[in-house]
């Protein structure tokens, strides 16, 4: 009940960011794994990147509460937010490349984005005094 409370009480923009996060990290593994190249990962693959894009534009607004970080025109950022710029590149290129019908940059892009953007910032979301590490483990 207590970790309820937590992810209740949690900023608005906190719950902005998990709500595009989460299903992001599902609907990328499921293009990973699956067939490439119909309708079905077409549509899906938009609605992938276009939650990246909100994951990534949400998380600029999140003040870092852990570890080091910059004050910048009043924003507070830490190590987490070099993912934002990654991420919006990330999907860029994946965009330009399949428009470009460049397949193997796509691929490229979208592997990178997933690994970096969801795997590597996702185990990092988890270090000790973070709300996902309170969460699951205090």
């Amino acid at each position: 009940m207590e970790r309820i409370g937590l992810l209740a009480g949690a900023p608005w923009l906190v719950l902005l960011h998990l709500a595009t996060v989460l299903p992001a990290a599902v609907l990328g593994a499921y293009l990973l794994a699956n067939a490439k190249g119909g309708a079905r990962h077409r549509a899906l693959g938009k609605v992938y990147l276009a939650l990246m894009c909100a994951t990534a534009v949400a998380t600029i607004w999140l003040p870092a509460q852990v570890g080091p970080a910059l004050q910048i025109a009043g924003l507070r950022l830490g190590l987490l937010h070099l993912f934002v710029p990654l991420t919006l590149h990330g999907v860029w290129q994946a965009f330009r490349s399949v428009r470009r019908s460049d397949i193997k940059a796509h691929k490229r892009a979208m592997i990178g984005m997933y690994s970096g953007a969801l795997v590597v910032a996702g185990l990092l979301s988890f270090a000790p005094g973070r709300l996902l590490h309170r969460l699951l483990f205090d």
